[in-house]
């Protein structure tokens, strides 16, 4: 439901300061296409193109991919938006980078769509070109993820919907990794709205390494937040680069 309603993902899930200049720094770098696959709203894409460099974005869902040709048409910036499987996709062309942010690579689940994804990135990939992404490492300490509590999540003030406020439930599989999280969102004059589920697939930092050995990847960097501070065991995020194995 949330990626049938762009406005509202944008009111919840505004793109950060350091996640922006991060893909934009690694654009700079580029010396050929940009592609962003989940691109979503176009909220990192749409800048990325307006510094003139040629950028495809590309998104399953229909009204996503709407909303960021609004967002190009009302920036004044020529991007090509394409509606679109990433684990089966094919543009006939190649880039310097493609990219997947903010945990986007995720919502694939099962090996084969794993597979199918790398295998579609590769395709794609122009010699020495990089992938790039962020997900969140893995934390068991949320006592919800077991116990099914509705808890507290986050607290949003949009022009278009007032106050959001949003709780959720968890349901941590540990035999598929998948935690499946049902958001409950409410506004100040309604009580849940807005009911979303949200499953993402957990990846955890060595299993990260298997999956990109075996799908013919290798691991350039990986740090622990944008700005390249490193990867620990306390980071919270795996910020990642990769290019496709010799």
């Amino acid at each position: 439901m949330l990626y049938q309603n762009p406005d509202l993902y944008d009111a919840l899930l505004p793109v950060s300061d350091n996640q922006l200049k991060f893909y934009e720094a690694l654009a700079q770098r580029a010396r050929g296409g940009i592609l962003e696959l989940a691109c979503g709203t176009g909220q990192i894409i749409v800048p990325i193109a307006a510094t003139g460099m040629p950028a495809v974005g590309l998104d399953l869902s229909a009204e996503m991919v709407e909303a960021a040709r609004r967002r190009a048409r009302a920036a004044g910036v020529r991007v090509d938006l394409v509606e679109a499987d990433m684990r089966d996709f094919d543009l006939h062309q190649q880039f310097s980078l493609i990219f997947i942010a903010r945990n986007s690579l995720l919502h694939l689940s099962e090996q084969h769509e794993f597979t199918a994804f790398f295998a579609a990135v590769r395709r794609h990939l122009a010699p020495g070109g990089v992938l790039a992404f962020d997900i969140f490492k893995p934390n068991f300490s949320r006592r919800s993820l077991w116990s099914g509590e509705r808890v507290p999540a986050m607290r949003k003030t949009s022009p278009l919907y007032g106050e959001l406020t949003v709780e959720e439930t968890s349901d941590y599989d540990t035999l598929t990794q998948v935690n499946r999280a049902t958001w409950f969102i409410s506004t100040s004059q309604q009580r849940d709205a807005w009911i979303a589920p949200l499953h993402l697939r957990w990846i955890f930092p060595q299993e990260l390494l298997a999956l990109l050995a075996a799908n013919g990847l290798h691991l350039v960097s990986r740090d622990g937040d944008y700005a390249g501070g490193g990867f620990t065991r306390e980071s919270q995020l795996q910020v990642c680069r990769c290019q496709a194995a010799p």
